[in-house]
């Protein structure tokens, strides 16, 4: 491995292995652990990007066999996020199965690994990504270029089904038009003697699978030959062809650190700035174009080429606008720039704004006038920090931008850097803990408004971290959705809320107890049955229960949801929807459902001593309720203020710091003895 350095490996072999298996997520983690890597393995695609990021890993494993279609686009989802992290996209797929390989490759997939394959094969297969992902870490430096590192630097074509892919370097030397660009047309290109050898030895291959090598001339410019070798990929059953210069030829005829299409500096541009920045701090922010795919698909490829090409320039201009201090743009990946400015962290959201107001301005484009959004992610650089922890801090910053929708802007703090970093962490950690009986169950007072009595509680999630403290419900439960273990963090919580409330003192055995219903759970076939008969095998009574589920929960199988809570609501409990406000809130949607509460989300509660437009809002949630036969509880009351001002519009229980934090079950009956 020359110009990797021990230290290059070290960080390989201590990344993680980020993978997503539909069907096959324990076997294959088991495989990799045994192999030596740490694993962070996902069974969903929701999330897969973010996800990715967060875990630092070098390689994505994506394994096509069970979903197909979801796995190819979670491979396209992926690509650019391992294209601008330097990483490796390995991706697998049953035996035979050419046409989804053939897909997953065109969407960026960099390695591939088929049939039922043993440890072996999966070893040499990881490893092999890894030798790719180790060359594009060393690929910022200039001292250590070689010409097999870029990809852009060699003259080859891959036939993916019926189209053909050019690199770069090989698209500039022909002067072609790359796209929906079929085996005859790239033929075409070439002269007639060439043609005529390489469909001859194009013949041959398909009859006996053999590669071959031939010379021919590029073009009839072209004083010598050039060397064409000619195989067929065992994997996707398409041509390949790789031309070998002459020795005296330029080795490439686009340099690595200039994107050919744009002119923009690339990711390995953007690395060597990054390594080569002064002490001073910079604002670093990382751009993604939106609906780009739908430019392409409507009035194809040349158009979009043009309309990124229209879009740079914009982006340079802009930028050269914003900052006087030698400013930098690349372009690292398909449709994500990066942009470097010598400004402050409290300029970025002017910036930003500047930014995204150019770039989603229409343009004009081969004759049609088209638009496009984006999302924007930005970080302060850190004095000596590494290009990849640099960039990665950035994709962060920009995956979380995209879960805000379109023309969203984020900008990643410290704090929030420190919590993304260590979601890897978590992830690993949940399993065990819940193995080790390491999540427990506080519970937050319910207080009524009109009499002060304490009347009923709320489990809530605690896990005490070893390293990062106390960890609340908001926190678990995000965790468990991205590591697949949600149903497990739910039932575990329902098991011992029950167990600590069935074996309270006669102080506390007038409290109703709310427990938390995730809509996975609603999912589960058979889940009320075996809800109510938790309780009783704990000796918890039924019609002291109430089943909490949020509104977003409910909104996914409205249908499900009605026949699941009318069930629990027959065998003696009751129901409320959670965080009402931050979901859909539609009163024929409340009407559908069998419902004994309503919560208001403690947004909503909080902004009632707001202005009088925010008091409406509350008035309105209430009253709505109220004409339902609802009782309504608000969440996250702080002030006296709040308290009487929820009163007023006819708010019935409220929870809140006001009256308690969520405490545990001796300090509870202090509090309820004491009031």
């Amino acid at each position: 491995m020359t110009n990797i350095t021990p230290q290059l490996i070290s960080r390989a072999q201590n990344a993680p292995l980020f993978l997503l298996s539909f069907r096959y997520r324990d076997e294959l983690a088991a495989m990799a652990s045994e192999l030596g890597w740490r694993v962070i393995a996902a069974r969903r695609s929701v999330g897969v990007v973010e996800r990715f990021i967060a875990s630092g890993a070098i390689i994505a494993v994506v394994d096509l066999r069970g979903a197909r279609d979801e796995g190819i686009a979670s491979v396209a989802a992926l690509s650019e996020a391992v294209e601008a992290n330097g990483a490796a996209l390995l991706v697998i797929s049953a035996r035979g199965s050419t046409k989804p390989l053939a897909a997953a490759l065109t969407a960026g997939a960099t390695h591939v690994l088929t049939g039922n394959f043993g440890a072996t094969n999966f070893m040499l297969a990881l490893r092999s990504a890894e030798r790719h992902a180790l060359r594009m870490l060393v690929s910022g430096d200039p001292q250590r270029q070689r010409p097999d590192v870029w990809r852009d630097a060699y003259l080859g074509w891959e036939e993916h089904a019926e189209f053909v892919t050019l690199s770069p370097a090989l698209t500039a030397r022909l002067k072609a038009d790359r796209s929906a660009l079929t085996l005859d047309k790239f033929l075409a290109l070439l002269p007639k003697a060439a043609q005529a050898l390489i469909n001859e030895a194009i013949v041959q291959i398909r009859a006996d699978g053999l590669p071959r090598a031939i010379t021919h001339k590029l073009s009839a410019l072209d004083a010598a030959n050039v060397a064409h070798h000619l195989r067929r990929d065992p994997i996707t059953l398409g041509l390949q062809g790789l031309v070998e210069l002459p020795i005296d030829a330029p080795a490439a005829v686009v340099t690595p650190f200039k994107d050919a299409l744009t002119g923009l500096n690339t990711l390995a541009a953007a690395r060597q700035r990054v390594s080569q920045q002064r002490a001073e701090p910079k604002l670093v922010l990382m751009i993604s174009l939106t609906r780009f795919e739908m430019i392409n698909a409507a009035f194809g490829r040349p158009t979009g080429d043009a309309v990124l090409r229209t879009l740079s320039k914009r982006i340079e201009r802009a930028v050269d606008n914003l900052s006087s201090d030698e400013p930098f743009v690349a372009r690292v990946a398909g449709t994500t720039f990066l942009v470097s400015l010598a400004d402050h962290l409290t300029s970025a959201k002017r910036i930003v704004g500047t930014l995204i107001a150019d770039i989603e301005r229409p343009v004009i484009a081969d004759g049609h006038e088209v638009s496009v959004g984006c999302c924007v992610g930005g970080v302060m650089t850190e004095p000596g920090e590494a290009p990849t922890d640099l960039i990665r801090r950035a994709s962060a910053a920009l995956a979380q931008a995209r879960l805000k929708g379109e023309s969203a802007s984020y900008i990643l703090d410290e704090k929030v850097d420190e919590a993304f970093g260590t979601s890897a962490e978590l992830e690993t950690g949940l399993r065990n803990a819940l193995d080790r009986n390491e999540i427990d169950v506080l519970f937050q007072p319910q207080v009524s408004i009109s009499s002060g009595e304490i009347v009923g509680v709320e489990a809530l999630a605690r896990w005490q971290h070893p390293v990062h403290g106390m960890l609340g419900a908001g926190t678990l439960f995000a965790v468990a959705e991205r590591s697949d273990y949600l149903n497990a963090l739910s039932a575990h919580i329902q098991k011992r809320a029950a167990a600590a409330a069935a074996a309270w003192p006669p102080a506390l055995a007038h409290l109703r107890v709310a427990i938390n219903v995730t809509a996975q759970d609603i999912a589960r076939a058979g889940f009320a049955a075996s809800f109510l008969k938790l309780l009783d095998d704990a000796g918890f009574p039924r019609q002291r229960l109430t089943v909490e589920i949020t509104e977003s929960g409910l909104i996914g199988d409205l249908s499900a949801a009605a026949n699941l809570l009318a069930e629990l609501r027959s065998g003696g409990c009751r129901v409320a929807i959670d965080d009402f406000g931050t979901g859909y809130s539609s009163l024929a949607y409340l009407k559908a459902l069998p419902l004994d509460y309503l919560k208001i989300d403690k947004a909503l509660a909080q902004d009632i001593t707001g202005n009088v437009r925010d008091r409406v809002v509350v008035r309105g949630v209430i009253d709505m309720a109220r004409s339902l036969g609802l009782s309504v509880i608000a969440e996250g009351v702080e002030t006296e203020a709040q308290l009487a001002a929820l009163a007023e519009q006819g708010c019935n229980y409220y929870q809140g710091f006001l009256c308690s934090e969520a405490i545990d079950s001796a300090a509870l009956e202090k509090l309820v003895t004491a009031r």
